[in-house]
């Protein structure tokens, strides 16, 4: 009997040492996952926009300009510009130059991070947001949009040049390659942070220019002449030199020699 009790007794402390062993295993094991997340949180990888060349202060970034980079978000503390963000960075002016493979702060970029000044922190030095008034047709059946160029053309009721006290008609290009800041409220930061509230039908567009050419707008718009904007591909940096008034008369002058240049120098020529 009594060895039959001490059988017992040694099967329950076995158990009891194996529930001990198991708690103790589970304890560690807990343990290292709480070191194993507090390391990863502690060494956080995230991906950054640098640098591929060394640049100097006052370049404005281009898209072969900027790469990814993978750093610990530690070692970046502040505004670092995450790779999500980098179209909102592109046509900015550096504020300072940067060493090659360097990651690109906020602060480092003129205008600073998004939503701190609001449109007024994406417009260059030297230049002036101005919303002209456009119809659906007018800008592109309202596909024009934030950061894209177009060119600027107005058509005004003139004084005729031929026939003396009579008005005519006459459109003409005021500006070439101009940026596109915002199309009504849309600016490209709501646009990229998906703000629907911004997004809507528009009709006024919101342009980068000069201050001599905030003039010239303004002075369109107020001697009633009709704003139309004709949309580039974002590559196209060509400039026309001599670009005529067109009335009737010139239409009609110049028309067949339109046609004939469409033919021969932008279209597919047809072999004969």
């Amino acid at each position: 009997m009594k060895q039959k009790a001490l059988l017992i007794a040694s099967v329950l402390i076995g158990l009891l040492a194996a529930l001990l062993t198991r708690s103790y295993l589970n304890a560690k094991d807990r343990e290292v996952v709480r070191m194993k997340e507090a390391f990863e949180k502690k060494n956080h990888r995230i991906d950054v926009v640098a640098v591929k060349k060394p640049l100097p202060s006052g370049t404005v970034l281009a898209k072969t300009d900027i790469g990814a980079l993978s750093v610990v978000e530690a070692t970046v503390k502040g505004h670092v510009v995450k790779i999500d963000d980098y179209l909102l960075i592109i046509n900015k002016k550096l504020i300072r130059a940067l060493p090659e493979g360097a990651p690109i702060f906020w602060s480092d970029v003129e205008g600073g991070e998004p939503g701190s000044r609001g449109l007024a922190g994406d417009i260059k030095q030297g230049m002036r947001a101005i919303s002209v008034n456009v119809s659906g047709s007018a800008s592109v059946s309202g596909m024009v949009k934030p950061n894209d160029h177009v060119d600027v053309l107005g058509t005004f009721s003139f004084p005729s040049k031929t026939v003396k006290d009579e008005m005519e008609l006459v459109t003409l290009t005021i500006l070439q390659d101009v940026l596109v800041l915002a199309t009504g409220k849309e600016t490209a930061k709501s646009q990229f942070m998906g703000d629907s509230r911004a997004a809507s039908a528009y009709n006024t567009v919101t342009l980068e220019v000069s201050p001599r050419e905030t003039e010239m707008l303004v002075f369109a718009e107020q001697i009633k002449g009709r704003i139309s904007l004709a949309l580039r591909n974002p590559d196209d940096v060509y400039f026309e030199k001599t670009l005529p008034r067109v009335n009737f008369e010139m239409i009609q002058s110049e028309i067949e020699s339109l046609n004939s240049f469409r033919q021969q120098k932008l279209l597919r020529k047809r072999t004969e």
